[in-house]
């Protein structure tokens, strides 16, 4: 077995006033992160993930550097995450491409989040409040592009939910509108060269060249 790994098992430098984390939630940790990608202290469902990684950050650094990511603590926001090189070839899961409306709807949340953090509406949680026609809107103006029917957006934003970068609240059947809650790891999901890149690419589709 991996010798740091086991030396965490072990009991080597458990968590202060906790127990160290059995294999089990090693494991589960790493997982989680793999499949999740930006991870919160409060995200349901992860057991002690986040408590372990942000804990054992030096030995998450090394074994997802072998994979090619860069594992990262931000204490601020209370968050633990995953980046992806920018460049160079990949072959894992997050390299698929989205699809193009998938693509309008994590740049119309990056864009929320910005507009919030330049008029002070973050919340002193660090996330950004807004709607589903919040976004819509932003696909129409920012992309000059058709934002895609409730149902759909809803199904997207869910893909984004469980990635760390947006929350979801209770649809209001009278509006026909549904509360968002825009967090921090979407500037992990949509980085500010990605932000570029589809921003081009969404003026160039707007001028019918491509």
């Amino acid at each position: 077995m991996f010798e740091p790994f086991r030396a965490i098992v072990d009991g080597d430098e458990p968590p202060s006033g906790a127990r160290a984390p059995s294999e089990d939630e090693l494991i589960r940790a790493l997982q989680v992160l793999i499949k999740v990608q930006v991870v919160y202290a409060d995200t349901p469902g992860i057991g002690r993930s986040y408590e372990i990684a942000r804990h054992y950050a030096p030995f998450f650094r090394d074994y997802f550097a072998c994979l090619g990511y860069s594992f990262e603590v931000s204490h601020r926001d209370q968050m633990v995450f995953l980046r992806v090189p920018a460049e160079g070839a990949r072959h894992d899961a997050p390299a698929e491409r989205l699809r193009k409306d998938e693509t309008l709807v994590l740049l119309a949340l990056r864009l929320a989040y910005e507009e919030g953090l330049r008029d002070h509406r973050v919340t002193t949680d660090g996330v950004v409040e807004c709607t589903t026609d919040d976004i819509a809107e932003s696909i129409r103006t920012a992309a000059r592009s058709d934002p895609p029917e409730e149902t759909r957006l809803v199904e997207i934003l869910r893909l984004f939910a469980r990635k760390g970068a947006v929350r979801l609240g209770e649809r209001d059947r009278t509006e026909r509108v549904t509360p968002l809650l825009v967090l921090p790891g979407i500037a992990v999901l949509s980085p500010d060269a990605w932000m570029d890149q589809v921003q081009a690419w969404a003026a160039s589709v707007a001028d019918g060249d491509a």
